[in-house]
């Protein structure tokens, strides 16, 4: 089940001491009047694309940014301009690689798959097989693996989870869905049209945010529906102070939009372990 609004943000377990705070542009910021919690001073590696990446694409500060300065959290990012989930194992593999002591792995991603076209395909393949039941007895029945066909979103999005479910089984892993997006030019090659239209397979975005969220149970991992929860929503006019460019570029939030994408992840968060160590 991925996660809504909750009234739990913090558990029993927390230190009844203040949490300091750091003025954003000005103003005062929300962690002021929260308790010591339990993602103070984890590591945490964050997967995906343009909006997460480190180069601040569109943006001058991004929302993990301010997750570091609110949790006091420790930001590993591993996300790049332009990924889709297969690229997301590779950030996994390089996570892995560089032996980076983690205690949460988050991953935003998915516009970018909606966008170039890929296939939904399915969760899992089917196939006869012989099990054992009640008795000692032998019978047939279906059984379900997961898919991993590569060129499909839920076949990309089970690589990975299988990968840092074998990799990283102590981790907290959590899914961001993706927020909603009106259109880009970045160049007459690379025009992408607002999520009013549908993509060249006749899909619309909702269904990429629908399977994201179907992630949740198939794999026993938090989704954040920032799809929802966030409340950007760039197709409205009055949304485009969130976003980079009105007119060239309401797919990248600025650093307004990337405050405010934080502001629901900071209370979203507290409502989970950070690690299961």
């Amino acid at each position: 089940m991925y996660i809504r609004i909750t009234t739990c943000l913090l558990a029993a377990s927390l230190i009844a001491s203040p949490v300091s705070a750091t003025p954003l542009d000005g103003r005062d910021t929300p962690q002021s009047s929260l308790l010591v919690h339990p993602w103070k001073g984890k590591r945490v590696a964050f997967l995906g694309d343009s909006i997460t990446d480190a180069v601040h694409v569109g943006t001058t500060k991004c929302y993990w940014e301010c997750l570091a300065e609110w949790l006091d959290l420790i930001p590993q990012v591993y996300a790049k301009n332009g990924n889709q989930w297969d690229g997301v194992l590779r950030q996994a593999e390089r996570l892995k690689a560089d032996g980076t002591e983690v205690d949460a792995i988050i991953i935003f991603a998915g516009t970018n798959d909606y966008n170039a076209g890929i296939p939904l395909g399915e969760w899992y393949d089917y196939a006869q097989t012989e099990t054992t039941v009640k008795g000692g007895g032998k019978e047939v029945r279906t059984r379900r693996m997961p898919q991993t066909n590569g060129a499909t979103f839920r076949g990309r999005i089970n690589r990975v989870m299988d990968y840092l479910k074998t990799n990283f089984p102590e981790q907290q892993i959590i899914i961001l869905t993706p927020i909603h997006r009106a259109a880009a030019q970045f160049s007459n090659q690379n025009i992408q049209p607002e999520e009013a239209f549908p993509n060249k397979l006749g899909l619309y975005v909702d269904a990429y945010v629908n399977a994201v969220k179907e992630a949740a149970n198939v794999w026993a991992v938090p989704v954040i529906d920032l799809n929802s929860l966030s409340g950007l929503y760039p197709m409205n006019d009055a949304h485009a102070r969130y976003f980079h460019d009105k007119d060239t570029d309401r797919l990248h939030p600025n650093a307004e939009g990337h405050r405010r994408m934080a502001l629901t992840l900071m209370y979203q968060l507290l409502a989970l372990p950070a690690s299961f160590r």
